[in-house]
């Protein structure tokens, strides 16, 4: 028995130490952690303080400057304002139907129908709208600018051809595009029965025209810069160009596209809330626009939670463009910044 104890005592010891180093993270992981979760709190933090010291040393026309804690409650208020439209939405339709179904029962044969709610759209649901508006602005750009892209970085002549008139157009505001595509839209979308808004045409444009620039930019000269070695293989194989292009120029420039993507992205959604504001698209740009020209003693406060949501959804489209990146690219150990 004394035997059997003083064996399985070093296997215990074993288990023991096993246990322990699971349960006690490495100096590294600590470090990690620490970088990954508390530098960001810490700087969150003293972003914050300097926010709340600096709001009450400012005083505007419309009061004084909206701290953290009036932020918050403007945020509460906003949130709290879309649920009792919801509920009045909620009760429309519940009138409707119980209408519907009594004229029914009277007739059978009676047609019936359901009006569309027409309450004014809350900050969330303008949130909606600017998202909806970016993705389908980014989505027009993308199809135009990475087919284009690829053309210009395999042809010489082409890129010679077209350089002039990318860096003519690329440094044009939304500002000076608005007004000519408002009239364009205005002179050639016409219908009784339109599918899509004016507004939501026009932003969509100007959305699609300042953001395809860098994913142009960035896709033609991925395509230009691939190696040698690649383009000797295409040749030596004999691959038809439509094969060239996808089994070479695509993956081979699959960072620097992505590249022009996420800039493409980030000035898609910077640009729609001027457009927003001028074309008034029922989105968050034309919610700060209304906000401003309303001039209660709540718009400051209001406006602020636009802007911080404002970023909060840039700062998750790129996020979102990165993880897509990481997923897509061949170079799984690329660092992806």
């Amino acid at each position: 028995m004394n035997t059997q104890s003083t064996r399985s005592t070093p296997a215990l010891l074993n288990i023991g130490r096993a246990r322990l180093s699971l349960r006690a993270p490495s100096a590294d992981t600590l470090s990690r952690i620490a970088r990954a979760l508390l530098l960001p709190l810490i700087g969150l933090l003293v972003f914050l303080f300097a926010w709340h010291i600096a709001a009450r040393n400012i005083d505007t026309s419309l009061g004084q400057f909206p701290g953290p804690a009036q932020v918050y409650e403007q945020t509460l208020g906003l949130i709290a304002d879309h649920k009792r439209e919801r509920s009045r939405e909620a009760a429309f339709m519940e009138r409707q139907e119980q209408r519907n179904a009594a004229t029914l029962a009277k007739n059978p044969d009676a047609e019936v129908r359901l009006r569309d709610y027409t309450g004014k759209p809350t900050f969330v649901d303008q949130v909606g709208t600017s998202l909806v508006t970016v993705l389908a602005g980014f989505a027009f750009a993308t199809l135009i600018a990475i087919p284009l892209g690829i053309l210009i970085g395999l042809n010489g002549a082409l890129y010679a051809a077209l350089n002039p008139l990318i860096q003519l157009f690329k440094p044009v505001s939304p500002l000076a595009w608005l007004p000519l595509v408002t009239m364009v839209v205005s002179a050639l979308y016409v219908s009784d029965d339109p599918m899509f808004a004016k507004s939501f045409i026009t932003s969509l444009i100007t959305v699609s025209l300042c953001s395809l620039w860098p994913t142009l930019i960035n896709t033609a000269v991925g395509v230009s810069s691939i190696s040698q070695d690649l383009k000797n293989v295409s040749k030596v194989l004999r691959l038809p160009f439509m094969t060239h292009v996808i089994k070479i120029a695509i993956l081979a420039s699959i960072p620097a596209m992505f590249t022009g993507l996420r800039l493409s992205l980030g000035i898609a959604w910077m640009v729609l809330i001027a457009a927003e504001m001028l074309a008034q698209n029922p989105g968050l740009g034309k919610f700060v626009w209304d906000e401003f020209q309303n001039g209660s003693s709540n718009s400051l406060g209001r406006i602020m939670v636009a802007v911080l949501v404002i970023g909060v959804i840039g700062f998750l489209l790129d996020r979102a463009m990165l993880l897509l990146q990481s997923r897509m690219s061949w170079d799984k150990n690329a660092v992806v910044r």
